[in-house]
């Protein structure tokens, strides 16, 4: 089965960065990563076509331009790129641990969705990471705040890890989600009504689960370490809350402006 790594960024280099080096150590690594931008100044590009001079995988900068925080367009630009059958999201401030790739793939079920965690760095660990570059961690390193979202272990990934949260929609962060991509086009990929930060991830969830594409939870396993910053705005939370509350209420399996625009 061939993935395509989907990696969204805007104006933050230094932590692409780390993510870019930690998704080309991989154990086994992707078909291509694309970096979803979200209209980042020249050094995001820079930094692209640098880490592309030295790299054997496909990397693939889709750039749109900057009107505010667009990241449901910015998503769909890329995966319509996507030649890989399967789609694997991070957010631009998650380091990959290096069997990320390998571990979702395993876990990878058709008519299936997959969510996935994230050890959260503090800011003191977060700051020295970006000076000295590192991207590799262990189990008991410090300055992870949630160690237990650290722990990788194919034991207790098969006894957490399933089908308990198929039905729910708590907790959907594209930070770390798998699809496969004719599951998103299907439902029409993300919804680029929502503008600002807020509910663009669990109302792609909801259409999912109502479409019959159903929620898997990955736990102990496909690690990402989330870089510490401060939070976005949350300008946009109420308008958006009545987009997600409209698909609820209606049941939508669909969104109208969505990624089919951008495919062939």
């Amino acid at each position: 089965m061939t993935c395509s790594l989907i990696i969204t960024t805007y104006n933050w280099r230094e932590a692409l960065e780390l993510v870019l080096l930690s998704a080309l150590k991989q154990s086994l690594p992707p078909l291509e990563i694309i970096i979803a931008d979200d209209g980042s100044r020249e050094d995001t590009k820079n930094l692209i076509d640098e880490i592309s001079r030295l790299s054997s995988i496909t990397l693939i900068h889709s750039w749109q331009e900057d009107k505010g925080f667009r990241a449901a367009k910015s998503r769909n630009k890329a995966i319509a790129k996507a030649s890989g059958e399967y789609i694997i999201v991070v957010d631009g401030d998650i380091i990959l641990h290096k069997d990320f790739i390998k571990d979702h793939l395993k876990f990878a079920q058709k008519n299936y969705f997959v969510q996935g965690i994230r050890a959260k760095l503090n800011q003191a660990k977060s700051e020295e990471i970006l000076k000295s570059k590192q991207f590799e961690f262990g189990v008991f390193e410090n300055g992870i705040k949630n160690k237990r979202n650290s722990i990788k272990l194919s034991c207790l990934s098969k006894i957490f890890s399933g089908r308990r949260y198929f039905n729910k929609l708590a907790m959907l962060q594209t930070c770390n989600m798998a699809f496969f991509k004719k599951d998103c086009v299907l439902v029409n990929g993300f919804n680029e009504d929502f503008i600002g930060w807020g509910k663009e991830d669990s109302e792609f969830g909801y259409r999912l689960i109502i479409s019959g594409i159903k929620r898997r939870d990955l736990r102990f396993g496909a690690i990402g370490y989330h870089i510490h910053h401060e939070g976005n705005s949350r300008d946009m939370l109420e308008e958006n809350i009545k987009i997600y509350q409209n698909t609820l209420t209606n049941k939508l399996r669909e969104c109208k402006n969505g990624i089919r625009e951008y495919l062939n």
